[in-house]
């Protein structure tokens, strides 16, 4: 029988170095019929609850510490009884959010999470944050990213803790390793397969003989990247810009920056 992913999106505020954003995120619900992971527990978890339907829930797993990935973390823990993993370089942005609530388990490269038969593989993917990680599941061959890859190209940099360079190596190491058929799930807007990503990856990085990529280096800009948008932000409070970022172009204008 073939691994259940359900899909719930929730909407909230994204806060980091003194700005705040209005952002749409993806929660996945991993498993089957019986028990499931929760993939990044967003904003509001009585929305995530319903999507659970009352199955058991393994674990709340956070592919990174960004408020706008964890602020229903603590809530969904308390009404599933379910134990909460991130991994540890990115505990000072978990405790942002939750100062006195620590997290229930530490995730690692190379780590393994079974739910309802089937595997997921936690790999380290810094840049965005560093304690970034992407989950993969090879028997469905889906690759649930975060903000570390998304439909266009790389995630956010150019804020606290993040590293352009960096991040497109995680990619380069961990992701386009992984066959062309595999969807990338991701934390925001739509899903995209890395064979797609693979070609657009041809902009920010060089041919190797390995797998097609090498060590990338930045744009000539030290940020821009494929897919990405030459527009003003849309920040909270921004007087003439009051309409939420909900668009592809708008969200990955706002995660590059």
């Amino acid at each position: 029988m073939s691994t259940r992913v359900d899909h719930v999106v929730t909407s909230g505020i994204f806060s980091l170095d003194g700005e705040d954003f209005e952002v749409d995120n993806n929660i996945w619900i991993v498993g089957d019929d019986r028990e499931v992971i929760v993939i990044d527990a967003a904003h509001d978890h009585r929305p995530i609850l319903e999507g659970i339907a009352g199955r058991r829930v393994k674990g709340i797993i956070c592919t990174h510490a960004h408020n706008d990935h964890i602020n229903a973390a603590a809530e969904l823990a308390e009404a599933t009884d379910a134990p909460i993993w991130l991994h540890p370089d990115d505990t000072m942005l978990w405790e942002v959010v939750y100062p006195d609530r620590r997290v229930d388990a530490s995730l690692g490269d190379g780590q393994t999470l079974d739910v309802a038969g089937a595997r997921l593989n936690v790999l380290h993917t810094p840049g965005h944050s560093p304690g970034g990680v992407c989950l993969h599941l090879p028997s469905e061959q889906i690759v649930f990213s975060g903000d570390t890859l998304f439909n266009g190209g790389p995630g956010a940099t150019g804020r606290s803790f993040s590293d352009r360079s960096e991040l497109e190596e995680s990619i380069r190491r961990q992701l386009l390793g992984l066959p062309d058929a595999t969807e990338v799930r991701t934390g925001h807007g739509d899903s995209t397969t890395l064979g797609t990503e693979r070609l657009r990856s041809e902009d920010w990085c060089d041919p190797a003989p390995d797998f097609g990529v090498a060590p990338c280096s930045r744009s000539a800009s030290g940020i821009l990247g494929p897919g990405e948008v030459h527009s003003p932000q849309r920040r909270l409070g921004s007087p003439g810009n009051p309409e939420r970022c909900r668009s592809l172009a708008d969200r990955a204008s706002l995660l590059r920056r």
